[in-house]
């Protein structure tokens, strides 16, 4: 298949671009580089850098006639859209506005966009469901929900076919701790680096933490599957600030020890989606356990420290 994804020299989409190349399909990144690093993008790929707002992108669609849109292009960080709220919603509300418009003048089968669990706010229940009420504490999440809902119109008014996936905490190679990095990246960045992190709170706060590589296989599965559906992609799983530490320290001689830090507001005590509608509508499941992820991340970013000495 023709597959065009967008933000496919960023962190997730750079893999899922490589899962897609190394089973044969066809395929094409729309990228601005701003947060994007062309050393990520496969050279298999059809490049056209530039943002997805870009009334240039049009040519895009017409030169590479994609079949399907994968869309993780985005403004990612929540402090970033609380300074700038009107930057967090052209990126990510009227860029995908602009995207599902190009989507139905050139007859795309299908589009597959990336939200998030910020979209849901402080959980009332765990595990959080799809059916869980809808409460964003930041501009962020408002901006990765009101897209599904223009896709969900899209799609009822120009057939356009659609599958949603709410992610959750995600780490990996290529995450970059320098910017909207999650914590992973961060502990990692720092102990390699021989400092010590911050651990805001007592470290007993719990997270969902799914590695790249089964964002991956959803992605895949989402091609030919999950028809008009909204699934949390997630590892039903959760562990805490202080655990993910020392699974993190044991594999990295001589780290040093965190540092704690006030709490700071506005931050989720617990936090873990349930997976099973994805596991049942995809026919996918996660893999990696976090022991395997966490090895092949601290692995990429060892690898990149004794490139810069």
């Amino acid at each position: 298949m023709r597959i065009m994804v967008t933000g496919g020299a960023g962190f997730i989409a750079s893999h899922i671009v490589d899962g897609l190349i190394n089973i044969g399909h066809e395929i094409a990144i729309v990228d601005n580089l701003i947060t994007g690093k062309t050393q990520y993008i496969n050279d298999k790929a059809k490049r056209y850098m530039m943002d997805i707002a870009d009334v240039q992108l049009e040519h895009a669609f017409q030169d590479f006639r994609p079949e399907i849109v994968i869309h993780h292009a985005a403004q990612i960080s929540v402090q970033a859209s609380i300074n700038n709220p009107l930057f967090d919603a052209q990126t990510n509300i009227s860029g995908t506005i602009a995207l599902l418009e190009l989507c139905k003048k050139h007859a795309v089968r299908k589009i597959i966009y990336a939200s998030s669990a910020a979209v849901y706010g402080i959980p009332n229940y765990l595990p959080v469901d799809e059916s869980h009420p809808i409460a964003p504490l930041s501009f962020y999440g408002i901006s990765k929900h009101t897209p599904e809902q223009y896709i969900k119109l899209y799609s009822e008014l120009f057939s356009l076919d659609y599958t949603i996936l709410r992610y959750a905490n995600v780490y990996g190679p290529r995450q970059d701790p320098a910017g909207e990095g999650g914590v992973v990246s961060i502990f990692i960045d720092y102990l390699t680096n021989d400092k010590s992190p911050f651990i805001y709170g007592d470290g007993e706060q719990t997270r969902d933490f799914i590695y790249v590589k089964d964002i991956v296989s959803a992605n895949i599965a989402a091609l030919t599957a999950g028809s008009k559906k909204t699934m949390n992609i997630s590892t039903n799983s959760q562990i805490s600030v202080n655990s993910l530490f020392t699974n993190i320290q044991q594999l990295i001689p001589q780290a040093p020890a965190p540092q704690y830090a006030p709490s700071r507001s506005g931050d989720i005590e617990h936090s873990v989606l349930d997976n099973s509608q994805a596991i049942q509508e995809l026919n996918w499941t996660p893999l990696y356990t976090l022991e395997q992820g966490l090895h092949e991340t601290c692995e990429f970013y060892k690898h990149l420290a004794s490139m810069s000495i």
